[in-house]
C-alpha cells in the first residue's frame, strides 16, 4: 500500500504534468527512493493510483535502466561502457570490479552491499573511464583507484 508520504510526493509530480499518466516514471522513482526497488506489488499500486494499466507502467519501468525491478544492494555501481570508456580502460575496470566484488553485471554481493550494472553513458567522455556509485561520479578511473573508491561505501 502506498504510504501517505509517497502519495503526497506522487501528487506533486502529477500536478506538474498535463495528464496524470505522464507522472509514471517520476512516481516509480519515488517508490524506489522509499523502498529501494519497484516490486510487482508496488508497480500495481502506482498504476492503480495513476489510473493506468500495470502492463503500461511496467513497459515504462523496464525501458528506463535506473528503475530497479528486483532487489538491489545498498550501493549501486554503474560502470560506463560507452566507446570512450572502452578505449580508455573499461575492460580492465570491469574485470577488476567483478573479481574484487565476486559478482557479474546485474548481481549483488553476498553481503548486500553492492550491485554492479553496466551503463551506456555517464556523460563524461572527456574523463573516461568513468563509474558512478549512488550518484557520485568518478572520472578518469584506474584499477589502482578502485580499492579507495569502494572503501567509501562499505
Amino acid at each position: 500500500m502506498l504510504s501517505e508520504i509517497e502519495k503526497e510526493q506522487i501528487d506533486r509530480e502529477v500536478a506538474a504534468v498535463p495528464v496524470k499518466e505522464a507522472a509514471g516514471i517520476e512516481a516509480l522513482k519515488i517508490i524506489q527512493q522509499h523502498r529501494g526497488w519497484v516490486s510487482d506489488e508496488s508497480l500495481r499500486e502506482v498504476a492503480a493510483y495513476l489510473g493506468v494499466a500495470p502492463e503500461e507502467l511496467d513497459s515504462v519501468a523496464t525501458f528506463y535502466n535506473l528503475i530497479f525491478r528486483q532487489p538491489v544492494g545498498r550501493h549501486i555501481i554503474l560502470l560506463c561502457d560507452s566507446i570512450s570508456c572502452w578505449v580508455m580502460g573499461y575492460e580492465q575496470l570491469r574485470t577488476q570490479l567483478q573479481h574484487k566484488l565476486g559478482i557479474g553485471f546485474g548481481q549483488t554481493t553476498a553481503d548486500g552491499c553492492f550491485t554492479l550494472l553496466p551503463n551506456p553513458c555517464l556523460g563524461t567522455c572527456d574523463h573516461a573511464p568513468a563509474l558512478m556509485i549512488d550518484g557520485d561520479l568518478y572520472k578518469d578511473v584506474s584499477v589502482e583507484m578502485l580499492e579507495e573508491v569502494l572503501s567509501k561505501y562499505k
